[in-house]
């Protein structure tokens, strides 16, 4: 069997589809790293919305996948960027997402931290700002999750320099009740973050944040980094107080941070690792024996896919992220909140199944296909 698949200059090409799957099955829990999905919600295509709406929902197909991850040893990192926070998803539903998820996560065991931002505000004064901060945690920490403060569109307009990112965070980690994830999200994923942390300057933005942790480091279990640097992580990550970790969020780079080197390494808070889910656990375990060539040997492969679907627009990966997600069979349909499968082209999905298929990381192969030759049909490819 062969699919004809349109390339980047709009010429169609033959692709085999391998007809098995990898074998991917649960196993035992990580020892080695601790290591979370960024899991993205399932639209309800039902619903009679438009764009600009208030997301709608399928709650059953997003706890599903949720407990999908779950079962193969990955911790859930909820509400975040791969949810569509800002882009489709209000707070009003990221609340209900923290909250449905945080009890079904509390009922099966399953690990889980939410993100809590200021998304509630489209702007404010600095008052303004840590109010909503503390709205948000507070639904957090009565959700029973671990918080996840994320950066804020609100605070970067707000703050007029480092000093102000110092006062508001030092005042949220104060009242914590739990050590929290820090997370800086670069302004590649959102372009309203740029010059966070007080500066457009990355190294000072990286003293800033690090003053941060170092005035509270019985307050951060640790930190998520988002900057597709690599060298720039490892530099932080050297430069953390004892006992706060690093949380890669490099999607481009993420197998030789997991692996690390001789002074110290990443765990996971990954994006990329919703769609690579089982296959990335099974690396993890791997990895926990102690076998990092072997590790590296499940995961560099996969890098390939992470780079096709996090390509600039970087913001806008989500949208790969779901295409896969209803290939493998994970949803009935390609719908997302806000109207957000519009914002990849063909090519970009024909190259995503492709690689995604290489990988064997549909678990039924023959409906993958049969999913990408319906998508084909509606943008006119008969063949």
């Amino acid at each position: 069997m062969t699919i004809h698949l349109p390339d980047a200059t709009g010429a169609l090409r033959v692709y085999e589809p391998r007809t098995e799957p990898l074998a991917l099955t649960p196993g035992a829990p990580f020892t080695s790293r601790t290591v979370f999905s960024a899991a993205h919600v399932v639209a309800d295509p039902y619903a009679d919305v438009s764009p600009d709406s208030p997301a709608a929902v399928d709650w059953d197909a997003t706890l599903a996948f949720r407990r999908h991850l779950w079962s193969h040893g990955l911790g859930v990192a909820e509400a975040m960027d791969t949810a569509q926070r800002g882009m489709g998803l209000d707070w009003a539903g990221a609340a209900e997402l923290i909250r449905r998820s945080a009890a079904e996560a509390k009922a099966v065991g399953g690990r889980i931290a939410c993100g809590v931002g200021t998304d509630q505000i489209s702007a404010g004064t600095l008052e303004e700002v840590r109010a909503a901060y503390e709205e948000q945690l507070a639904v957090v920490e009565e959700s029973g999750a671990q918080a996840i403060l994320m950066a804020s569109r609100a605070l970067a307009a707000a703050a007029q320099g480092p000093e102000d990112y110092l006062e508001v965070y030092g005042h949220l980690l104060r009242q914590a009740a739990e050590p929290v994830i820090l997370h800086w999200l670069g302004p590649m994923f959102d372009p309203a973050l740029e010059g966070y942390w007080g500066s457009a300057d990355l190294d000072a933005a990286t003293r800033t944040f690090l003053e941060v942790i170092a005035a509270h480091p019985d307050k951060v279990d640790g930190i998520k980094v988002s900057l597709l640097d690599a060298e720039r992580e490892i530099d932080i990550r050297r430069r953390l107080p004892e006992g706060v970790r690093c949380y890669t969020g490099d999607d481009f780079n993420y197998p030789e941070l997991i692996a690390g080197d001789d002074q110290g390494f990443s765990h996971a808070l990954l994006g990329i690792f919703d769609p690579l889910g089982p296959l990335a656990a099974q690396a993890v375990r791997v990895l926990d024996t102690g076998d990092v060539t072997g590790f590296r040997a499940l995961l560099d492969p996969t890098v390939g896919l992470s780079r096709h679907l996090f390509q600039a627009p970087t913001r806008f990966y989500k949208t790969g992220v779901v295409f896969l997600a209803w290939l493998a069979g994970h949803q009935s349909h390609f719908t997302m909140v806000g109207g957000l499968q519009s914002a990849r082209s063909l090519p970009h999905f024909a190259r995503a199944y492709e690689l995604a298929d290489g990988l064997g990381l549909f678990p039924d192969p023959k409906l993958a296909e049969e999913r990408m030759k319906t998508l084909l049909s509606l943008y006119g490819v008969t063949r």
